[in-house]
C-alpha cells in the first residue's frame, strides 16, 4: 500500500439514478503523460480512493518505478504516443510544415505532464513537448447521468504550421471483452444492430458524409460473451459531433483492448499557426455490469441534465407532410387542423412546400420567404387558424441546402460547398451552402429570423437531405470545410436559439441522419427516422434509444397502408409503436373514419396521461431469447409504476412467452392493468389481468412475468404496473 500511495492518483467516478456509473483511476508515472489504469462500472458504496490506489498496485510491481515506457502494463496513456513503445493508433497523427526538408517534422511526440488539476468531478491534464512545439491539454469530466467525457486539445508552440491529421480520444477496457456491437443502416432503416468479435486488429467505423449518418455507429459498444439488454459486462462509446466521425475497437496481441474515437478530418482541414489550437469533440464513454440497458441510462440522464430538454410536457404533433405532401390548400390544412384538435393534437407542422418557388424538391430551397403563388395571405391565415383551436404552429426548413433553381443560387453561386475544379454535383436537385462563411449564416439568421419573428411559430423541423461528398469551401481555395461547416452550423443553430428563446428546435437529416449527443444538446427532438413504417419502426425505435431517451424520438402514427412499404398494420400496432416516443400524426385523417379518429383520440388520451413517465424513467429491454416477441418498457426511477410493451413480431414456434417485467422493486408489489382498454385486435384472448387487474411482487414480474395472451402478428399490448 505504501508503493502505491507515492504514485500521484486521481480518480473520477459519475453515479447515475440506479446508483452505479462510471468510474476512472488515473496515476502519473515517473515519466510521460498520466495513464489510465482502469475505467469500469462502481456503485456509489465503493471506495473509490482504496481502489484506485489497489488498481495502481496491481499494474506494476513497483508502482513509484512505473514509468511510461512500461510496454507490458495493461495501462494506456491518456494519448497513446509512438515514442511510448505503443504500437497501435497513435492518439495523434501530424507533422509540421516547413521548407523542402523540413516538412514533415514533429510527427512523433513526446509528452510530458506540466499541471493536473483535479477536483471531486473533473481532472484536466496539461502537457508539453519542447521538442515537437506542442501543448496538449486533456480533460476528463463526470457528467450526469453515470458516464465520463474526454477530450484533447492540442496548440501549436512552434513557428511553421502544423497540420493536424487527427486527435483521438482512447480508453482501455478490459481483456474479457470478447465482442462488439454497433449501428449500421440506410435511409428509412437506420440503427440496424451488429455483432462481431473481437480479433486482433483494428474495427474501424468511419462517417464522411458531414453527419453521423444513417449508418452511425450511434454508440460502440464492447462486452463479454452474450452481453444483453440487462446483463453482462459493457463499455461503451459515442463521439458527440454532427459533422465526420470516426470509432474504433482496437486489440493487440498483447491483449489490451482499447476504444475510442474522434472527428474524421479531411485532408488538410485542421492547419494550426503559430499559437493556434484544435479542440476535439467530446468522446462520452460509459460502463455498465448488467448490460446495454444501463449504457442507456448514463446517456439518457445526461440528455435530461441539459438546459436544453424540454422542461414541460412533450406535445402531441400532427405533421402533415405525408398528408399533403407538397399541396398546399389553405381549406385542406384547416380541416386537417380542425381534425387534429378534435383528437387532442397539441402541435401542427406545416413541412415542406411553404416557401419560394417550392412547389417540388427541384426548386425553392434557400429563398425562405412565404410563396405569394400558393400563400397570397401569407401564412397568418393558418397560423391564427390553428393557434385558435388551442394547438402550437410549427415549421420546416432546411437552411443549408440550396437548389440551383433558386433566387439565392442564382445570385451567389460562390456560396456553395464545391472543389473549384469540378462541376458542382446535385445529389436530391441541391447543393450545400458553406456554413463556414459568416455572410451566408447572416443571411439564413436574417431570412429564418423574418419569418419566425412574423408568425406565432414554436416548433421548427431543421432538415438535412444531402450528404457532404464534395465539401470544398471557397474560404480555403477549395479546400475540405466539414469541419468548418459543423462548426457554422452549430453557430447558427445556437444564434437562432438565442434569438426564439419560445422555439423548439428538432433534428431531421432525412430521418435519422443526424442523431448525436451534441446536437440533442441544442435541440427538443429528433426525427427519429423518414420511415413511418410501424414493424419498421419497433427496430429503429428500439435500438436509438441506445442513445436518447423517449422524450427525443419523434415516432409517428402514419396511414393504415404505409406509403413506404405498401405493408397494412392496425391502428392499435401503430399507435403502441409511436407509444414509446414523442408521439405524434402523419396521416391524413380528413380520409379516416369516425372510428379511426375516435380510437386514435383514446390513444392520444392514454399517452398524454402517461407521457410523464414515458419520458422521465428508465428504459428497460427485456432479454426474452426469441426474435418474434419483443418485450420493452419505461419504469420511474423511484419504482414506483411501470408501463411495458409485448410486442408480437410474428408467428411464434412455442406457446407466448410471459410478459416479464423488469426493473421493478423485488419486494414491492404491483398492480396490472392493460393500457387502452377497448379490446385490440390483435387480441385472440382476453388476459385474465385486464379488468380489476392482476397483483404481483415485482421479484416474480421480473422471473415469471405475467401470463400473456395468445396475439395474432404485428400487434402489441401495453400494461401498466402502479405500486400497491
Amino acid at each position: 500500500m505504501a508503493q502505491a500511495e507515492s504514485v500521484p492518483i486521481h480518480c473520477l467516478r459519475s453515479i447515475g439514478a440506479s446508483g452505479t456509473g462510471t468510474a476512472a483511476v488515473l496515476f502519473l508515472p515517473t515519466t510521460g503523460l498520466p495513464r489510465l489504469a482502469w475505467l469500469g462500472a462502481m456503485a456509489d458504496d465503493v471506495d473509490l480512493d482504496q481502489f484506485g490506489a489497489d488498481a495502481v498496485a496491481a499494474v506494476g510491481t513497483a508502482p513509484s518505478e512505473i514509468s511510461s515506457r512500461s510496454v507490458m502494463s495493461p495501462s494506456v496513456a491518456v494519448l497513446p504516443e509512438v515514442s511510448d513503445l505503443w504500437l497501435g493508433r497513435p492518439g495523434l497523427a501530424g507533422f509540421r510544415l516547413g521548407d523542402h526538408a523540413g516538412i514533415g517534422r514533429d510527427w512523433s511526440t513526446d509528452f510530458t505532464t506540466t499541471h493536473v488539476e483535479a477536483t471531486a468531478g473533473s481532472i484536466a491534464i496539461d502537457a508539453a513537448d519542447g521538442t515537437a512545439g506542442l501543448a496538449l491539454r486533456t480533460d476528463v469530466e463526470a457528467v450526469a447521468g453515470g458516464g465520463l467525457r474526454m477530450r484533447h486539445t492540442v496548440t501549436n508552440l512552434g513557428n511553421d504550421p502544423y497540420v493536424v491529421e487527427s486527435l483521438d480520444v482512447v480508453v482501455s477496457v478490459s481483456d474479457q471483452v470478447a465482442e462488439t456491437l454497433d449501428m449500421t443502416g440506410r435511409w428509412a432503416f437506420e440503427r440496424s444492430p451488429q455483432r462481431r468479435a473481437i480479433a486482433d486488429g483494428v474495427w474501424l467505423r468511419e462517417n464522411r458524409g458531414g453527419r453521423p449518418n444513417f449508418d452511425s455507429p450511434t454508440m460502440l459498444v464492447t462486452g463479454t460473451p452474450g452481453f444483453g439488454f440487462g446483463a453482462g459486462h459493457v463499455w461503451g462509446c459515442h463521439l458527440a459531433w454532427s459533422g465526420n466521425t470516426r470509432h474504433f475497437v482496437q486489440r493487440q496481441s498483447s491483449g489490451v483492448v482499447t476504444m475510442g474515437g474522434g472527428e474524421l478530418l479531411l485532408s488538410g482541414e485542421v492547419v494550426l499557426n503559430s499559437q493556434e489550437s484544435y479542440r476535439t469533440p467530446w468522446l462520452h464513454v460509459g460502463a455498465s455490469d448488467c448490460g446495454l440497458d444501463e449504457l442507456a441510462a448514463q446517456t439518457h440522464g445526461y440528455l435530461r441534465s441539459l438546459p436544453a430538454h424540454p422542461r414541460t410536457p412533450i406535445p402531441v404533433v400532427t405533421n402533415v407532410w405525408e398528408a399533403v405532401y407538397f399541396d398546399h390548400d389553405l381549406d385542406r390544412l384547416r380541416r386537417l387542423a380542425d381534425q387534429s384538435a378534435a383528437i387532442g393534437v397539441e402541435r401542427f407542422v406545416l413541412d415542406d412546400g411553404w416557401f419560394g418557388a417550392r412547389r417540388g424538391d427541384d426548386a425553392g430551397l434557400g429563398d425562405w420567404v412565404v410563396s405569394a403563388d400558393v400563400w397570397p395571405a401569407g401564412l397568418t391565415p393558418l397560423v391564427e387558424h390553428v393557434t385558435g383551436l388551442g394547438m402550437q404552429f410549427g415549421l420546416w426548413f432546411e437552411p443549408e441546402m440550396v437548389n440551383p433553381d433558386s433566387d439565392l443560387y442564382r445570385a451567389h453561386p460562390d456560396w456553395v460547398l464545391n472543389t473549384p475544379e469540378h462541376e458542382p454535383v446535385l445529389a436530391r436537385n441541391q447543393l450545400v451552402l458553406d456554413l463556414g462563411r459568416p455572410e451566408v449564416r447572416n443571411h439564413l439568421f436574417d431570412q429564418m429570423s423574418a419569418v419566425l419573428g412574423a408568425h406565432r411559430i414554436s416548433f421548427v423541423k431543421w432538415d438535412h437531405n444531402r450528404l457532404l461528398t464534395d465539401a470544398g469551401s471557397g474560404t480555403r481555395a477549395g479546400g475540405a470545410g466539414v469541419h468548418n461547416q459543423t462548426l457554422g452550423f452549430y453557430e447558427l443553430l445556437d444564434r437562432l436559439r438565442a434569438a426564439h428563446p419560445d422555439v423548439e428546435w428538432e433534428s431531421c437529416a432525412s430521418g435519422g441522419g443526424r442523431i448525436d449527443l451534441e446536437v440533442l444538446a441544442r435541440t427538443q427532438r429528433a426525427w427519429t427516422s423518414d420511415m413511418t413504417d410501424a414493424l419498421a419502426r419497433q427496430m429503429i425505435q428500439r435500438w436509438t434509444g441506445q442513445l436518447a431517451p423517449p422524450e427525443y424520438l419523434g415516432a409517428h402514427v402514419s396511414a393504415p397502408t404505409n406509403h413506404q412499404t405498401g405493408r397494412h398494420f392496425s391502428l392499435d400496432f401503430r399507435a403502441a409503436t409511436a407509444f414509446f416516443g414523442s408521439f405524434g400524426v402523419e396521416w391524413d385523417i380528413n380520409g379516416a373514419s369516425d372510428a379511426e379518429r375516435a380510437r386514435l383520440g383514446e390513444w392520444i388520451t392514454a399517452y398524454k396521461r402517461h407521457r410523464h413517465l414515458l419520458h422521465s424513467g428508465r428504459v428497460v429491454r427485456v432479454d426474452s431469447g426469441a426474435d418474434d416477441i419483443w418485450i420493452h418498457g419505461v419504469v420511474a426511477d423511484d419504482r414506483s409504476e411501470g408501463l411495458f410493451a409485448y410486442v408480437q413480431l410474428d408467428e411464434v414456434v412455442r406457446d407466448p412467452a410471459p410478459l416479464r417485467c423488469s426493473g421493478l422493486s423485488p419486494e414491492g408489489r404491483y398492480t396490472a392493468r392493460q393500457v387502452a382498454t377497448p379490446r385490440s385486435e390483435g387480441d385472440t384472448e382476453a388476459p385474465r389481468w385486464r379488468g380489476e387487474g392482476m397483483s404481483l411482487s415485482g421479484a416474480v414480474l421480473a422471473e415469471l412475468g405475467l401470463p400473456a395472451p395468445s396475439r395474432r402478428p404485428l400487434s402489441s399490448m401495453l400494461v401498466h404496473l402502479t405500486a400497491d
